[in-house]
């Protein structure tokens, strides 16, 4: 059952293909229905014509006159069959596909009209009736059959439609986006590029959120190369501030060290001080009143106060033993002879009396440094005390010669405190080396040299700035309170300021008696005490005892330790003192007669101590800047 353009209904044969009837309904539509196709009509037509015109109704009469019922059944099947997506052209009027809400309207239609199988099969007898008038029963039979076929291509043709109506929103919504891209700067571009291009957009976006879970995972915990800079930078900044602090500490820590070692020698000295406070308040008798002495020693008070200012009770003892003897020798005008025994010096050596020349102390000590001057410019260098006597006898002659080596020897033996005169004696006597007295004075020669260096007016004075400058360079290894303890001598105190000026020629003048001035006596006390401290650190450093044997390697390696800036000559005349042979007679180190060259501690620490024995550097070589 079909609807006709003009709303009227028809009973139609169902179509055979490959029949004559088909053949005409196909002629009929293309040539005398006046269908053009048109170019747009080759995608209705695209598989066979057949396909296309099996649905058309079959005319009833089976002749070439058609009816006009059969034709607008024609028009409708056709249109709706062979274009159902496009506008076609009919007998030159364009006819456009019916819209989506019509196909819906007119598939409600016919299943409205198809609704009743009542109506349906009044609808089959009536068109029966009409056309043969005289149908059979089984012609009847047929019909219903076809009817039932008609149906089920009636429903196959419905869903068909329903697909048709989907492809033609689909059509719809194609359009509406190709309409879009008609516009400037999108419209112009191919659907199938932007199709391609949208499928590889979103490969890529695939990939990058792959490529960006990845990065998530492998990178999830790692900072900033900003926030890590800034990180290693403070950390550099607290690593040197760390390294600056532990210089510190460790700079306090050695300064806490010697503190302690300060504070435990103290302790030391307080207990040994404590003891011998005890010792001396047990068996000391009472403190001397040393005024008593004015009246006793010649020149009264006023000279007693100037031989006991700054000495303390054993000096003072001296000074008063010097004074008697002073007095007992001017009584004497004969001294006894003392033979000629092995112990007795050579110069000595005499039987009889001796004259007693009764020279005064300056006479002496005059005397004295003519004999040093002498000593000192002699080239062939003979036994000081055959010097001695020599020179005696160059300066009096053969006869007094005796007699002033006699007096010359009571007076210096008498005079401790006086320096010329106890260094002469040390010397004579074989208990101090020449070389000390000669280094001392090269010493004070130098020092004064360097300070009238740097006095560039030539005026005699320097601040006291200057003083300890020359002082350091003059001493570098002397330690801080030594420098200032000849400052204090030089005439420095407290309240003294850098510009205040010293008379520095002063430092070096003595007096007639040949007493030198506290500055000079200052520097002389310092090198015997380092001379002191020098010997104790080596006899630490061999770790013996005084009575133990010590072999020249033992020495030698002792020496370099504590004194690592030695040079072989220095060290040479170190070990030659000690063990007494001559630098030429020393065996060469890794020679056997080394190992068997030993010496007694004690003796050799004498030997040193007689000798110009002084350090040359610090103990730890200090680094190179």
């Amino acid at each position: 059952m079909f609807q006709d353009l003009d709303g009227s209904h028809g009973l139609k044969e169902p179509h055979q293909p490959g029949s004559r009837s088909s053949e005409k309904a196909s002629n009929y539509v293309v040539g005398e229905l006046g269908f053009n196709l048109g170019a747009d009509s080759g995608a209705c037509a695209h598989s066979s014509t057949q396909c296309c015109f099996q649905t058309l109704p079959v005319c009833p009469s089976g002749t070439g006159n058609h009816t006009s019922t059969w034709r607008l059944e024609c028009k409708a099947r056709a249109f709706n069959l062979l274009c159902p997506h496009r506008a076609v052209r009919w007998g030159g009027v364009l006819v456009k596909r019916p819209t989506e809400a019509q196909c819906m309207e007119e598939a409600g239609c016919l299943e409205g009209q198809i609704g009743g199988s009542g109506r349906l099969t009044e609808v089959i007898c009536q068109a029966s009736e009409t056309a043969t008038g005289e149908v059979s029963r089984e012609q009847v039979t047929k019909l219903r059959k076809n009817l039932a076929e008609e149906y089920l291509h009636y429903l196959s043709e419905r869903d068909a439609r329903k697909i048709l109506i989907a492809d033609l929103n689909e059509l719809r919504y194609q359009r509406e986006d190709m309409s879009l891209a008609q516009y400037p700067g999108i419209w112009g571009e191919d659907p199938v590029k932007l199709t391609v291009a949208l499928k590889m957009a979103r490969q890529d976006l695939t990939r990058m959120q792959m490529e960006l879970n990845t990065m998530k995972a492998n990178f999830g915990d790692v900072v900033p190369r900003r926030d890590f800079e800034m990180q290693e930078k403070t950390n550099k900044d607290l690593q040197e501030q760390l390294d600056s602090l532990k210089d510190d500490y460790e700079e306090v820590r050695k300064e806490h060290e010697m503190l302690l070692q300060l504070h435990m020698s103290t302790l030391r000295e307080r207990d040994q001080f404590y003891a011998e406070l005890q010792e001396i308040q047990r068996t000391s008798t009472p403190r001397p009143d040393w005024s008593k002495c004015e009246d006793v020693v010649a020149g009264g008070q006023d000279r007693w106060h100037v031989l006991a200012e700054g000495k303390n009770s054993d000096q003072l003892v001296d000074v008063l033993l010097e004074e008697i003897g002073e007095g007992l020798l001017r009584e004497k005008d004969f001294f006894p002879g003392l033979g000629y025994g092995e112990s007795i010096p050579a110069f000595l050596q005499f039987d009889g009396i001796v004259e007693n020349k009764k020279p005064t102390k300056k006479d002496v000590v005059n005397i004295l440094k003519d004999a040093w001057k002498e000593r000192i410019a002699e080239e062939q260098k003979e036994k000081f005390s055959d010097f001695f006597f020599n020179f005696l006898e160059r300066r009096f002659g053969p006869s007094d010669a005796m007699a002033w080596a006699y007096t010359i020897f009571e007076y210096i033996k008498l005079f401790h405190s006086n320096e010329v005169m106890s260094q002469f004696y040390a010397v004579l006597m074989g208990k101090r080396k020449e070389s000390v007295y000669i280094k001392q004075k090269e010493t004070i020669a130098q020092l004064l040299k360097e300070m009238t260096h740097a006095d560039s007016q030539n005026e005699g004075l320097l601040t006291m700035e200057q003083l300890s400058t020359v002082l350091r360079s003059t001493f570098p290894f002397k330690k801080d309170e030594k420098i200032q303890e000849l400052m204090e001598a030089g005439g420095w105190h407290p309240s003294s300021s850098n510009a205040d000026l010293v008379n520095y020629r002063l430092l070096f003048m003595e007096d007639e008696e040949g007493q030198s001035v506290p500055f000079l006596q200052k520097l002389w006390e310092q090198y015997l005490n380092e001379k002191d401290e020098y010997l104790y650190e080596l006899k630490q450093e061999l770790g013996l005892e005084l009575h133990d044997k010590v072999t020249l390697p033992k020495l030698h390696e002792a020496l370099m330790t504590i004194d690592p800036s030695l040079d072989k000559q220095t060290l040479n005349g170190y070990l030659s003192q000690a063990f007494q042979f001559p630098v030429t007679e020393l065996p060469e180190e890794g020679e056997e007669k080394e190992e068997g060259t030993v010496i007694q501690l004690q003796t050799a620490l004498e030997q040193l101590q007689m000798s110009d024995v002084r350090r040359m550097g610090p103990r730890e070589q200090e680094p190179a800047t």
